[in-house]
């Protein structure tokens, strides 16, 4: 899906997007605050404009997917005409929305086996899903001819004869893998690397680490130095158990191939068990691994993959409070659960701006994946029909209980294969009512037969969701830049695999042209 670059704006275009947006999603703030469930509840479908209803009511799944979310056609295209208003929404949304789409087409890695990064190296993919492979292989991707003491694994066929000798990787899962070298002059240079090389930063801290996947690629795949600071006590232990099996299995590697050159000792990441406070300095956070040289200071880089709602936001307060920490890495996520208010708005100039609130279910909107559901869109299978099953149950139990609205439902399974009624019985189960009470059979098949309409307001929706990340993403550039930082966002990851796939990088020196190199895909 087309958009605007979230790299290279001046101060100017930044707060003009910022009141763009906030008039954009004021205009169409019903769509965004509905909850599909209450579809039928609250007869969503009646408020959208005659003319949408006419236009939208003609479309078949895949037709949403091409003609609504813009996503590539398959075969001949599909000719619909639509009103004025329904166009401008959708070319307005594309517009100012910030561009997911990285450097590069395909996630190529996945091509051979949809399980196993060929770009990762194959001890650093054990234990890990393709998702996050992803992810830490894409944190990894910037090559460089600078120094380090990481090496990296590639397939024979993938690398030139120069400066490389032949091992064969682990087999993993069972199978084996091809054979593989182990480059000695040239490493896999990682974002945070590369800035942890342009800012001098000594020491890397990833927050909110989890089971320190990324910690551990960066310091024993990459020679980093780094402190993993998690705060559920089971991750880190997790965390460390696969440290130990990570050099383990170096260790048997190396005895098993000696020719291989790594220079200097294997240090695992050190792992710290802190919560992170948003709206204090954490001291831990701040402490070197080892003593500065006679003379010189710890600089810090920070970094967090998928930091939860407050903790970006305390990512970013730390940047600008802290005078050791010189840059920053974060992808933010969980937007919903940002404190409100205290994580957004953080600039003065969009908390100034009317109609800036973004309240629960705009951000929690924010938070969908739309790439995932336009593909479910254009197979156009039978997955589809949960939200309608899901509507046509809220309104079963609005008629039992009027006082309770929108209750979670713990997750049905095999919904496709079951019969309206079947679902309403089981998820009237989940919430504590009778499931014998008596249905309206017809009632639930006359909804069951506007599925397409249901699928049709939910796609509008996830068109405008964007724009709420651009907002809330937007507004920590201006926060950063009314700082007097320097701040750009990178599409590092594909949208397909890791839907919050926007890199905010920012230092306290600026890099210019530097930014360039931190996106692109190599070949």
């Amino acid at each position: 899906m087309p958009g605007i670059s979230g790299r290279g704006l001046s101060l100017e275009e930044r707060r003009q997007l910022a009141v763009n947006l906030t008039r954009v999603l004021a205009l169409y703030r019903s769509i965004l605050d509905a909850y599909i469930i209450e579809f039928f509840t609250d007869n969503l479908w009646g408020t959208l404009p005659g003319s949408w209803q006419e236009a939208l009511d003609r479309l078949s799944p895949p037709q949403l997917a091409t003609l609504l979310l813009g996503m590539p056609a398959e075969g001949e295209a599909v000719r619909s005409v639509w009103p004025l208003t329904l166009l401008a929404l959708k070319a307005t949304a594309c517009a100012l929305a910030f561009t997911r789409t990285p450097g590069f087409q395909t996630p190529s890695e996945f091509l051979e086996n949809p399980s196993q990064s060929s770009r990762l190296p194959p001890l650093f993919r054990k234990h890990v899903r393709p998702k996050k492979q992803h992810e830490i292989r894409r944190l990894g991707e910037v090559r460089t001819h600078l120094g380090g003491r990481g090496w990296v694994w590639e397939p024979i066929e993938a690398v030139s004869p120069r400066g490389t000798c032949s091992v064969p990787p682990p087999s993993h899962a069972g199978s084996k893998a091809p054979l593989g070298r182990i480059t000695a002059n040239r490493v896999s240079v990682p974002l945070v690397k590369k800035l942890r090389d342009l800012t001098g930063c000594t020491q890397v801290v990833d927050v909110g680490s989890g089971q320190g996947h990324l910690s551990r690629f960066m310091s024993l795949g990459l020679g980093l130095s780094v402190k993993s600071i998690e705060g559920d006590q089971r991750l880190v232990e997790r965390a460390q158990r696969l440290d130990q099996e990570l050099l383990q299995a170096l260790e048997k590697q190396q005895r098993r191939a000696p020719q291989v050159v790594h220079a200097g000792p294997r240090h695992p990441p050190r792992h710290v068990v802190k919560w992170v406070d948003p709206t204090a300095l954490c001291e831990e956070l701040l402490l070197p691994l080892e003593p500065p040289p006679p003379g010189g200071a710890a600089r810090l880089l920070l970094t967090g993959l998928h930091a939860c709602g407050d903790l970006s936001v305390a990512l970013l307060r730390h940047f600008c409070r802290c005078p050791e920490v010189a840059a920053l890495a974060s992808v933010g996520c969980c937007y919903m659960k940002l404190s409100d208010p205290g994580g957004y708005p953080l600039s003065h100039w969009v908390a100034g701006l009317p109609g800036c609130e973004l309240p629960y279910r705009l951000r929690e909107g924010a938070c969908h994946a739309l790439e995932e559901y336009a593909e479910r869109l254009r197979k156009a299978g039978p997955g589809l029909r949960t939200h309608c099953y899901r509507a046509a149950l809220e309104a079963v139990i609005r008629g039992a209980q009027p006082k309770l609205r929108r209750p979670g439902v713990q997750g049905i399974p095999r919904v496709h294969e079951l019969k309206i009624e079947e679902y309403v019985q089981r998820g009237l189960r989940r919430v504590g009512l009778d499931p014998q009470l008596p249905l309206n059979v017809a009632a639930l098949q006359a909804h069951q037969a506007q599925e397409h309409r249901v699928v049709a307001f939910f796609s509008l929706a996830l068109l405008l969701a964007p724009l709420v990340e651009t907002l809330i993403l937007l507004d920590r550039l201006l926060y950063l830049q009314e700082q007097g930082f320097h701040a750009e966002l990178l599409p590092l990851f594909s949208p397909e695999l890791s839907p919050r796939n926007l890199v905010l990088v920012a230092t306290k020196t600026p890099l210019g042209q530097a930014f360039s190199a931190l996106e692109t895909e190599d070949s």
